[in-house]
């Protein structure tokens, strides 16, 4: 195999892991700029990827001719809807009730693989929900041409690996570039100075959230697609690992976007190690399967004293008392 071929493979991988760790990542980023703690990550996964996937279970049977790629952009829809549902209940009790937000999330986090799964045996008497693995794009007309970076970007591709870059993108713009995203920096950083030039602290946190629970969301749903052919009522700790990345990205959209690059790198690699000839015939698949991992510790520990979060996260605020 020649280098420019193994190039390719381990690039296809590691953006084939990146996607969902980016678009969660950025979810739990909007959440905490505003100052509400979301590690409810994991759970909203499961519960909008669930919906989603029983969206498309259902347009298979239903409708077999229907074009996967429009499929798969309303299930997206429907992931970020239900995603959002989920995270009322962490917005409510963070904003609202003044809760702690770390209890908050744990619990959306038990509650959510248990539910879906009794929805699941209910409809069908067992966890699994199955779908037909069609949705990926063989080659893009022109840009799947150009070589080797058509071969990485633009081949055996599905359409939410582009939304997902896309997402980074309009992320960066509306933190950076828009009032919306400068206000929410403010309210995470100090809401009471927020409050006395007229911005709605409360109305924040809770956009700030649910825009976090859509992402997640949509994440659950690139993750189940990418990965699998059926629903099993989990995301093999991804909600977790993107609470790793957006720590390492140190809250900042086009850092999360580089953070997701490395672990995506990093999962790759734990893969596709064998076809490395600097590691042909060497018993290493313990360490390469828990190379994410230790590249996860290793990471937050490195950057851990330089980390920089709102200043405002976790903490409620009471209007009353300020």
């Amino acid at each position: 195999m020649s280098f420019a071929e193994l190039f390719i493979i381990v690039a296809n991988s590691t953006l084939f892991f990146t996607v969902p760790l980016l678009i969660t990542a950025l979810g739990g980023m909007f959440a905490e700029k505003s100052g509400v703690v979301n590690i409810s990550l994991e759970g909203t996964m499961v519960f909008g990827s669930f919906f989603s996937v029983l969206f498309i279970n259902f347009m298979q049977n239903t409708f077999p001719d229907f074009d996967p790629s429009i499929m798969l952009l309303i299930a997206a829809l429907i992931a970020a809807i239900t995603g959002s549902l989920l995270s009322t209940l962490l917005a409510f009790s963070a904003v609202n009730l003044k809760a702690n937000q770390v209890i908050g999330g744990t619990a959306i986090n038990l509650f959510a693989a248990p539910m879906v799964i009794f929805i699941a045996r209910t409809l069908n008497n067992v966890k699994n929900i199955p779908f037909d693995q069609t949705f990926n794009i063989q080659k893009v007309p022109i840009l799947g041409n150009i070589p080797i970076l058509g071969d990485i970007l633009f081949q055996d591709i599905n359409i939410l690996s582009f939304v997902g870059y896309a997402i980074a993108l309009v992320a960066i713009f509306v933190i950076y570039r828009t009032r919306f995203g400068l206000r929410l920096s403010a309210v995470g950083e100090h809401p009471g100075a927020a409050d006395s030039v007229g911005i709605n602290v409360y109305q924040t946190r809770w956009l700030g959230t649910l825009i976090s629970g859509a992402l997640a969301g949509v994440g659950g749903l690139v993750f189940v697609v990418s990965s699998s052919v059926t629903f099993s009522g989990q995301v093999s700790g991804y909600g977790f690992l993107a609470l790793a990345v957006m720590i390492f990205g140190q809250w900042k959209p086009e850092k999360i976007l580089f953070a997701s690059l490395f672990f995506g790198f990093m999962n790759a690699l734990s893969i596709k190690y064998t076809l490395i000839p600097l590691f042909d015939g060497l018993s290493l698949g313990y360490f390469f399967t828990v190379l994410p991992y230790l590249a996860t510790l290793g990471a937050l520990i490195l950057t851990s004293k330089k980390s920089q979060a709102p200043k405002a996260e976790g903490i409620p605020y009471d209007k009353g008392s300020r």
